[in-house]
């Protein structure tokens, strides 16, 4: 009898009779970039797990598909009761396909969950690679792409975000963001804050659709800019921390700069590490100039 319900513990092997779990990339913008393989697996599923239903019926209209299996909703909010269930039918045998909004599921999007279940349960996933906002952005950045990296959402909270980027300022790698449009132009500021006012950047809104706009300038430009407000899907690219030569700063200057940012709010991690990546000193060095400041003189 075959579980209804139940993860199974962890195979190598899928069972011969198992079924297969396809993540596919769906279009950022334009149907037209959706995959050729996109539609075939719409037509040949038995199950559809979408973000939202009703734009996966939009897009199977706009490619000329007629999906024949089951469709159901597959959103965070229903992410760890619908996977089990998605699981199930994958040991029976079924056919998976898992559709976000725009992009690819997973990456910020639901589908996190189902994979790590189905690695777990021995199941094949495979992917129908698509369209990528990281990616698209950054090649239309002008900004250096040999190495990046992507940070998802910034924190809402204002003191949660000061303290994220603060960690991230001395990362050398060109960094990738998403954001709400609402929250746009207060994040361009914060970064402005934590990565410095002339930090090159570049805000991609709308991609690939008609009203597509790439915005180039420092982080205080940027900010500016979206003041009086941004519409769209974002995508914001910043250009990762120059390397610095070593500060000649005494310990006790180190420490006092730790604990300016402490008193603002920072944690200590991520107000060592800004300090860090602000004098070109390891974190190590500004950790024991933080500790020898708070012990006094033996």
């Amino acid at each position: 009898m075959k579980p209804s319900g139940q993860i199974a513990a962890h195979s190598v092997t899928a069972p011969s009779d198992a079924g297969l779990l396809v993540l596919a990339g769906t279009p950022i913008g334009d149907p037209a970039d959706a995959p050729p393989r996109l539609a075939t697996e719409l037509a040949a599923a038995d199950v559809i797990a979408a973000e939202d239903t009703r734009r996966l019926h939009r897009l199977a209209r706009e490619l000329g598909v007629t999906p024949a299996g089951r469709i159901v909703s597959y959103f965070e909010a229903n992410e760890s009761a619908r996977t089990p269930e998605l699981v199930a039918r994958l040991q029976e045998g079924a056919r998976v396909l898992l559709v976000t909004d725009a992009g690819m599921p997973s990456v910020s999007d639901p589908g996190y969950r189902l994979v790590a279940a189905a690695v777990q349960a021995g199941i094949r996933v495979t992917a129908v690679p698509g369209p990528s906002a990281v990616l698209t952005a950054l090649a239309l950045s002008g900004l250096p792409v040999d190495r990046f990296c992507f940070e998802g959402f910034p924190p809402r909270k204002a003191g949660e975000r000061a303290r994220v980027l603060a960690a991230n300022a001395a990362e050398p790698r060109t960094m990738v963001y998403f954001e709400a449009p609402h929250r746009l132009a207060d994040t361009l500021a914060a970064m402005a804050e934590a990565f410095g006012a002339d930090r090159p950047a570049a805000v991609c809104r709308e991609l690939t659709k008609t009203y597509e706009e790439i915005k180039r300038g420092t982080l205080s430009e940027l900010a500016r800019w979206a003041e009086p407000g941004v519409r769209g899907e974002i995508t914001v690219v910043v250009a990762g921390a120059e390397p610095k030569a070593a500060s000649e700063a005494s310990a006790e200057e180190l420490a006092a700069r730790v604990a300016r940012r402490e008193a603002a709010g920072e944690h200590r991690k991520a107000a060592i590490a800004a300090v860090a990546a602000e004098t070109g000193l390891p974190k190590r060095e500004v950790f024991d100039a933080v500790v020898a400041a708070k012990t006094g003189p033996e």
